[in-house]
């Protein structure tokens, strides 16, 4: 007779086993991850700004004969490889958010999903980072880079803000027109951080000091499309701001609006002057940032517009008394 077969242990169950986490340790590991996905978008713009794109010219090692930069691949190499053990600590605060989510009590499977999904999009964007590379910065791979680390940004943002929520069914705080409204703008929003890629594949800052090819557009022309659709975004902030006060909406959608409003107009600044004075980069590094903060923006003022209320925990119900059949009973 054959032995039965043991039965690995899980890990995160175990650790769920020993260790609890406060809801505000669940929040901090959201928020820690969050930032660290706005750290790998502006950091991955530096390793762009100062043309160390290729400073380590292969993937997955640096080189073709070593895993990490040496000494002759000077600066380059090292901010580039910098870039690339920063998505170690990115993993690291993304694995930090699975654990504290699935330890926590009550357990909620929402948020374990949702940090799971973090670690597959940080994979994913790993790869397409390596592709990147190998192809020597082909100007669409490095705005798909760019849109998978914005929807990292994405997952992470709606990550935190799930953790300061239930999992109860959502409930709209506004009416169906002031929702499309949010909606609108979310999706302008989307149509902006994508013609932003464009600009910067056709503009100057290749990545590299070396020659690589540009989207075949002409720039000036996709700028000012650019422009249009910030001040597009601008408005319908501007509407959805003055139709939340008509309604006399709660006081969080109001908030984060106003607050969307005032990042917007900074990073219109900061956007007007990089273009007036022929794209300094660290105005480029700032409106790279700027970008992070208007996307996060949108997202919480979306996810302002509805409340999910905590899940009343079910209340544990004793089995039923068996019920003896007449044979029994006559036997007693």
């Amino acid at each position: 007779m054959s032995k039965p077969t043991a039965i690995v242990p899980n890990p995160l169950a175990a650790i769920a086993a020993r260790w609890t986490p406060s809801p505000r340790t669940v929040r901090l590991a959201a928020l820690t991850a969050l930032l660290m996905s706005i750290v790998i978008i502006v950091t991955g713009g530096a390793v762009r700004l100062t043309g160390s794109g290729l400073g380590c010219d292969t993937w997955p090692k640096c080189s073709g004969d070593s895993l990490i930069a040496t000494r002759e691949m000077g600066l380059h190499g090292a901010i580039e490889f910098g870039n690339r053990m920063l998505t170690y600590v990115l993993t690291a605060a993304v694995g930090w958010t699975i654990i504290a989510a699935r330890s926590a009590e009550p357990r909620r499977r929402s948020l374990t999903r949702l940090g799971w999904l973090q670690f597959f999009v940080v994979l994913a964007n790993a790869v397409l980072g390596g592709i990147t590379v190998l192809l020597e910065l082909n100007p669409y791979i490095v705005a798909g880079h760019f849109l998978a680390a914005t929807a990292l940004l994405t997952v992470t943002a709606v990550t935190w803000e799930r953790t300061r929520e239930g999992d109860g069914a959502p409930r709209p705080l506004a009416g169906p027109r002031v929702r499309a409204l949010a909606w609108a703008l979310a999706a302008v929003t989307a149509l902006l951080v994508i013609a932003g890629t464009v600009v910067t594949g056709a503009g100057p800052h290749a990545g590299d000091s070396s020659e690589v090819p540009r989207m075949g557009v002409d720039w000036e022309t996709v700028t000012r499309v650019h422009a249009l659709l910030a001040w597009a975004v601008v408005l319908l902030t501007a509407a959805l701001w003055v139709v939340l006060r008509a309604v006399d909406a709660p006081a969080a959608p109001r908030r984060r609006t106003a607050l969307l409003m005032a990042v917007l107009l900074a990073q219109g600044a900061i956007g007007y002057v990089q273009y007036l004075t022929d794209l300094p980069e660290v105005l480029v590094g700032l409106h790279m940032l700027g970008s992070c903060l208007v996307w996060v923006g949108v997202i919480r003022v979306l996810l302002s517009l509805r409340e999910r209320p905590a899940v009343a925990a079910e209340p544990l119900v004793p089995p039923a008394p068996r019920q003896e059949g007449p044979a029994v009973a006559a036997a007693l």
